[in-house]
Parts: structure tokens; C-alpha cells; sequence
């Protein structure tokens, strides 16, 4: 099984290799294409359709699918920016350990 950094090495290099950073992104546009995976995986679920299923030409299809699809573009982008995000994610989790129910909210 590969680590995440592995991961966000492969997948910034297949997206160089395709050309998606043929041309600078800002941050705002990561962004964008991080929601549109989102409102994809939504557009799924108010479809009714399963997590995973096969599309045209075999493409994989579904709300797990373009979940995925927004870790790819967000591991991308921290291949870019050479974010180690396995340490990013371990300081982010031991803060959220610490914090109160629901973050303190009262609702």
C-alpha cells in the first residue's frame, strides 16, 4: 500500500505528463476544479447511482469516484507545491484530538 506522499508524487507526475501544468494555475482555479469534483459526486448522489460504477468506455462512474477525484486534484496540487501532506494531515488531526464536542459549537 502506498503512503500519500507516494501517491502525490505519481499523480503530479501523470497530471505533468498530460499537460494539466503546461500552463501556471492559480490557486483559485485548484479550487474551482476541487469543487467541481464535489458538485460532481453530488450531481451522483441526487442521480441515485452507486458509489462506484463503470461508464463509457469502462471510465469509472460515481459519488466514491469523484470524491477520489478531488483528493487526485487536491494530492496534485500538493505535488505541485511540494506539500509533504502526510505531516500536514498528522499536525491537523492531533489539533482536532483536542478539540470539544462539535468544535464548541451549540448546535
Amino acid at each position: 500500500m502506498m503512503h500519500l506522499n507516494e501517491w502525490r508524487d505519481k499523480i503530479h507526475e501523470n497530471a505533468v505528463r498530460h499537460g494539466w501544468w503546461d500552463e501556471e494555475r492559480s490557486f483559485a482555479e485548484v479550487v474551482a476544479l476541487c469543487h467541481s469534483e464535489l458538485s460532481e459526486a453530488l450531481e451522483e448522489d441526487r442521480a441515485g447511482r452507486e458509489d462506484v460504477w463503470e461508464g463509457i468506455g469502462g471510465k469509472p462512474e460515481g459519488r466514491a469516484v469523484e470524491m477520489a477525484d478531488c483528493i487526485i486534484r487536491i494530492l496534485d496540487w500538493c505535488g505541485k507545491e511540494d506539500i509533504d501532506i502526510e505531516e500536514v494531515i498528522a499536525q491537523k488531526h492531533k489539533y482536532n484530538l483536542s478539540r470539544p464536542w462539535k468544535h464548541g459549537k451549540q448546535y
